[in-house]
């Protein structure tokens, strides 16, 4: 049982180090040689736990981005009927967390499907899995607001879904390094009157 422990343990330093190196130089600038090198390992230690380097990157979706994903902008929306009250609490929570620390995984998620996008298809499988399942869940949110009457039932769910994560995204992105805090209270300023927008129209009398 220690040695599994151990072993975890390992594991999980070596995926959130080679996430870290990934993100700030890329996956294909940076080297089995380098991230043996920022966790002083050999590499029969590195290869002992991972087949290749394309594996080691694929663990990280796996153990990492989709859980990540998963706890901040898919989980907190399930079972909820006022969603977009709760889809505002859910990019409020994810926004602010990335005010103090950008190295958060919407961002990053992002940048890799960029960088893969054309020049691995297997990776861009796993990538493009994330984004399908977060699209599904926010659908179903939305398709749920509607059924519960806080949102107008003639709403294009699909559509909503997919600019709520086009605009996620965007954000994520103008927020690096230049000025979050007030980013993220001018974008959600915004999101607030577009929900507004979305909300069932006043019966004529």
């Amino acid at each position: 049982m220690d040695k599994n422990l151990k072993r975890m343990a390992t594991m999980q330093r070596m995926q959130v180090t080679g996430l870290a190196l990934f993100y700030q130089n890329g996956f294909y600038n940076t080297s089995v040689d380098d991230i043996l090198k920022e966790l002083s390992l050999s590499k029969g230690a590195f290869y002992y736990h991972f087949d290749s380097k394309e594996d080691f990157f694929i663990q990280i979706i796996e153990n990492l981005l989709v859980r990540k994903m998963y706890s901040m902008l898919i989980e907190p929306l399930e079972g909820h009927d006022n969603t977009l009250n709760q889809i505002t609490q859910c990019f409020e929570d994810a926004l602010e967390t990335a005010v103090h620390n950008e190295l958060d995984f919407g961002f990053v998620l992002s940048n890799f499907v960029n960088e893969f996008n054309g020049r691995n298809d297997k990776i861009m499988k796993h990538l493009n899995d994330i984004l399908r399942i977060w699209e599904v869940n926010l659908v179903s949110a939305i398709q749920r607001g509607k059924f519960n009457g806080y949102i107008d039932r003639h709403v294009d769910s699909e559509g909503v879904a997919v600019y709520l994560m086009s605009a996620y995204i965007g954000i994520r992105t103008l927020m690096v390094e230049v000025a979050p805090s007030a980013r993220k209270y001018r974008f959600m300023s915004q999101l607030r009157q577009y929900f507004k927008s979305l909300e069932p129209k006043a019966k004529m009398v």
